[in-house]
């Protein structure tokens, strides 16, 4: 598979893979995993939440801003 890049989409990813020390090609190859991956991901979260929401599995907008509220309380600050 070809892939025709942009003079400046291919200028970064040259950039950067020069900067970790790899080739332009495996930084590219690299980068669709990830985003394939991520997708396939993506779309099996939402098809879980999806099934949720079929089952009645939900919550009120009171009950989310309870739990966050909670949650809030429950952190230890930042320093």
């Amino acid at each position: 598979m070809d892939v025709i890049l942009s003079a400046d989409l291919h200028a970064k990813l040259t950039r950067i893979a020069r900067e970790r020390g790899i080739d332009a090609q495996a930084l590219a190859r690299e980068a669709i995993e990830r985003l394939v991956g991520y997708d396939d991901w993506f779309v099996r979260e939402v098809e879980k939440g999806l099934a949720q929401v079929e089952r009645g599995e939900t919550l009120s907008h009171e009950q989310v801003g309870a739990r966050l509220a909670q949650r809030l309380t429950d952190k230890p600050p930042r320093l």
